[in-house]
């Protein structure tokens, strides 16, 4: 009889112990991990800015965790595998990466949809104002920070750099924008690249301890085919004032930046994320964290993208009458 007993008690706690699990597991929280970028750079802010926004934060369904990453190739990866649900990517690096065309790299990384456009990217190249260096042709013997190896500004300016036939001709410095900027300021570089939104926090740090000029990259990618080989660049200024010293408008070239989701996510949690950061109020927030996103709005969200959106993002966007 005792042991009869016994027995029902460890069935119930067993039974007690699996229905706790199970009731734990559906409420748990699906986790976002939102891909950012390098330290310095506006990838990183765009996911620090969702993960940190109250509305975001108190969804029940699920929570945002911002995670730095080398930028937008690491992240097109990482989020193609799932390793990482959302991220910033490049605009030129989902189209290639989608039809096989990366460098070196054939596989095709089709997992990867559009969520929305975020800003424009321009290409800035630093130089000492009184370096000599008028092109990036000039640049040959130089010793040039490359950007992080693994992120869409090295992929850029290995592609620009190649097509112009200097890549192999330089030091190449694998590093992010404020190491760069460092390492610019204590005559360790003699240049430095960035892709990214001006003004660049980099740029700025660059323009306390130098006399800095930016080169005018339009005029060698104009020169050289280069708008004629990689149709979705488009042409930009830098204007006159941006950055301390530089009174001269830079003309460049950018590409656009996007917010990505995995096609695994479900549509509900994209649909959700756009309804909230897509208000007077989310939009607020986001200039808030950097004036980069001054772009940003239902009327920009849908444009500049030539690859397949995420469903969520699609019923979104058509429900706002910007997709038809």
């Amino acid at each position: 009889m005792r042991q009869k007993f016994f027995n029902v008690v460890i069935g119930l706690c067993a039974f007690s112990m699996i229905t706790f699990i199970f009731s734990a597991d559906s409420f748990a929280k699906k986790r976002i991990v939102f891909g950012g970028g390098p330290a310095g750079g506006t990838f990183q802010v765009v996911a620090n800015a969702i993960q940190v926004y109250k509305p975001v934060k108190a969804v029940e369904e699920f929570t945002v965790k911002a995670q730095s990453s080398a930028g937008s190739v690491e992240n097109l990866r990482k989020v193609n595998k799932g390793k990482q649900q959302m991220g910033v990517v490049y605009s030129g690096h989902v189209y290639l990466g989608r039809n096989g065309m990366m460098k070196k790299d054939t596989r095709k990384y089709t997992d990867v949809l559009a969520v929305a456009w975020l800003y424009g990217a321009p290409a800035q190249l630093v130089v000492r104002a009184d370096s000599g260096i008028k092109s990036v042709k000039d640049l040959a013997g130089k010793k040039v920070g490359v950007g992080n190896a693994g992120s869409g500004a090295f992929a850029n300016c290995e592609l620009f750099f190649s097509h112009l036939g200097v890549w192999d001709k330089i030091e190449r410095n694998a590093m992010g924008y404020n190491d760069a900027a460092s390492a610019f300021g204590n005559n360790q570089l003699d240049a430095f690249w960035l892709f990214t939104a001006f003004p660049s926090g980099a740029v700025i740090m660059a323009a306390q301890t130098n006399k800095i000029a930016l080169l005018d990259l339009d005029a060698d990618a104009k020169s050289s085919g280069f708008y004629e080989k990689y149709p979705y660049f488009g042409r930009l200024t830098v204007p006159a004032g941006t950055y301390r010293g530089v009174e001269y408008s830079a003309p460049s070239f950018q590409d656009s930046t996007l917010w990505v989701a995995n096609a695994k996510v479900p549509a509900d949690v994209v649909y959700k994320m756009l309804s909230l950061i897509y208000t007077d109020e989310g939009l607020k927030h986001m200039y808030g964290q950097k004036k980069t996103f001054k772009n940003m709005s239902l009327e920009t969200g849908a444009t500049n993208i030539v690859t397949p959106f995420h469903p969520g993002a699609e019923k979104f966007w058509k429900e706002k009458g910007m997709l038809k």
